[in-house]
């Protein structure tokens, strides 16, 4: 059960429920983000339509995505809508949710290495991590992009911040990025046609794909996981192949293809 670092929810607040009990004035649900909590949605909040059984839209064991009405603390009271969300709002909900499970699951194989369980992993640095990156899993995906010393930087435990990173890397793939950009190179040397393949050559040697767009442009791949990364190789790359050419009396010019 992914956890809040709030005992309660806070009105307006959009929460994920599993109905447990059904009735013909209502249906209550547990909150699957504040243990031990419950949520109450009276009938006329199930749907913006008439609603004539209840049970035509909300059933036992079911996962909803409600609004939160109205919090009462000390009479443990959590009133909850589901007719006040729209549809994409529903759906986001829901997988941030699945992807906080998911991350939860990781801070529980981070405190296994450490010989703790979840409970005083959150303690420890569930609810700072929370804090700082704004949930879980944007910390696990800090840790796996940027290593353990990004964490370590933010106040977090080096023990804690290598053992959170070493589960990020094994499971989350950084997002790739791909850039763009362009070569004019020109030769007039008698072997300009080897000038030029030498220059590109140079290009692909450092894993750059390249590919004839019409002579003398030639169009300059980069895949990669960090941004900045690619457009550097990327800028040293077209550097290369214009300097290759411009040494044998030819030209070269680089464009950035911009998206």
């Amino acid at each position: 059960m992914v956890r809040r670092k709030n005992e309660w929810p806070e009105e307006g607040e959009l929460v994920v429920g599993t109905v447990h009990k059904v009735l013909n004035y209502g249906a209550f649900a547990t909150l699957e983000e504040y243990p031990g909590k419950e949520a109450f949605i009276h009938i006329s909040e199930v749907s913006s339509g008439w609603v004539k059984n209840i049970r035509d839209f909300v059933r036992e064991n079911q996962k909803i995505v409600a609004r939160v009405l109205r919090v009462n603390p000390r009479k443990g009271h959590v009133d909850v809508s589901m007719k006040r969300i729209r549809e994409d709002q529903r759906t986001k909900k829901i997988q941030a949710w699945k992807i906080e499970q998911k991350a939860e699951k990781f801070l529980e194989l981070a405190a296994k290495d450490l010989g703790v369980d979840l409970d005083t992993a959150y303690e420890k640095v569930g609810y700072e991590l929370m804090d700082i990156f704004g949930d879980l899993y944007g910390a696990f995906e800090t840790a796996a992009e940027e290593g353990e010393q990004a964490l370590i930087d933010e106040g977090i435990p080096e023990d804690w911040a290598s053992a959170i990173t070493e589960i990020a890397r094994r499971n989350i793939t950084p997002p790739e990025v791909q850039i763009t950009g362009y070569v004019d190179i020109k030769s007039y040397a008698p072997n300009g046609v080897e000038i030029i393949r030498k220059a590109l050559k140079s290009a692909q040697d450092e894993g750059i794909i390249v590919q004839a767009v019409g002579a003398p442009r030639y169009r300059l791949i980069v895949k990669s996981t960090d941004y900045l990364d690619a457009e550097k190789q990327l800028k040293e790359a077209a550097q290369k192949c214009i300097e290759i050419v411009e040494k044998e009396g030819g030209e070269g010019e680089f464009h950035r293809e911009l998206t």
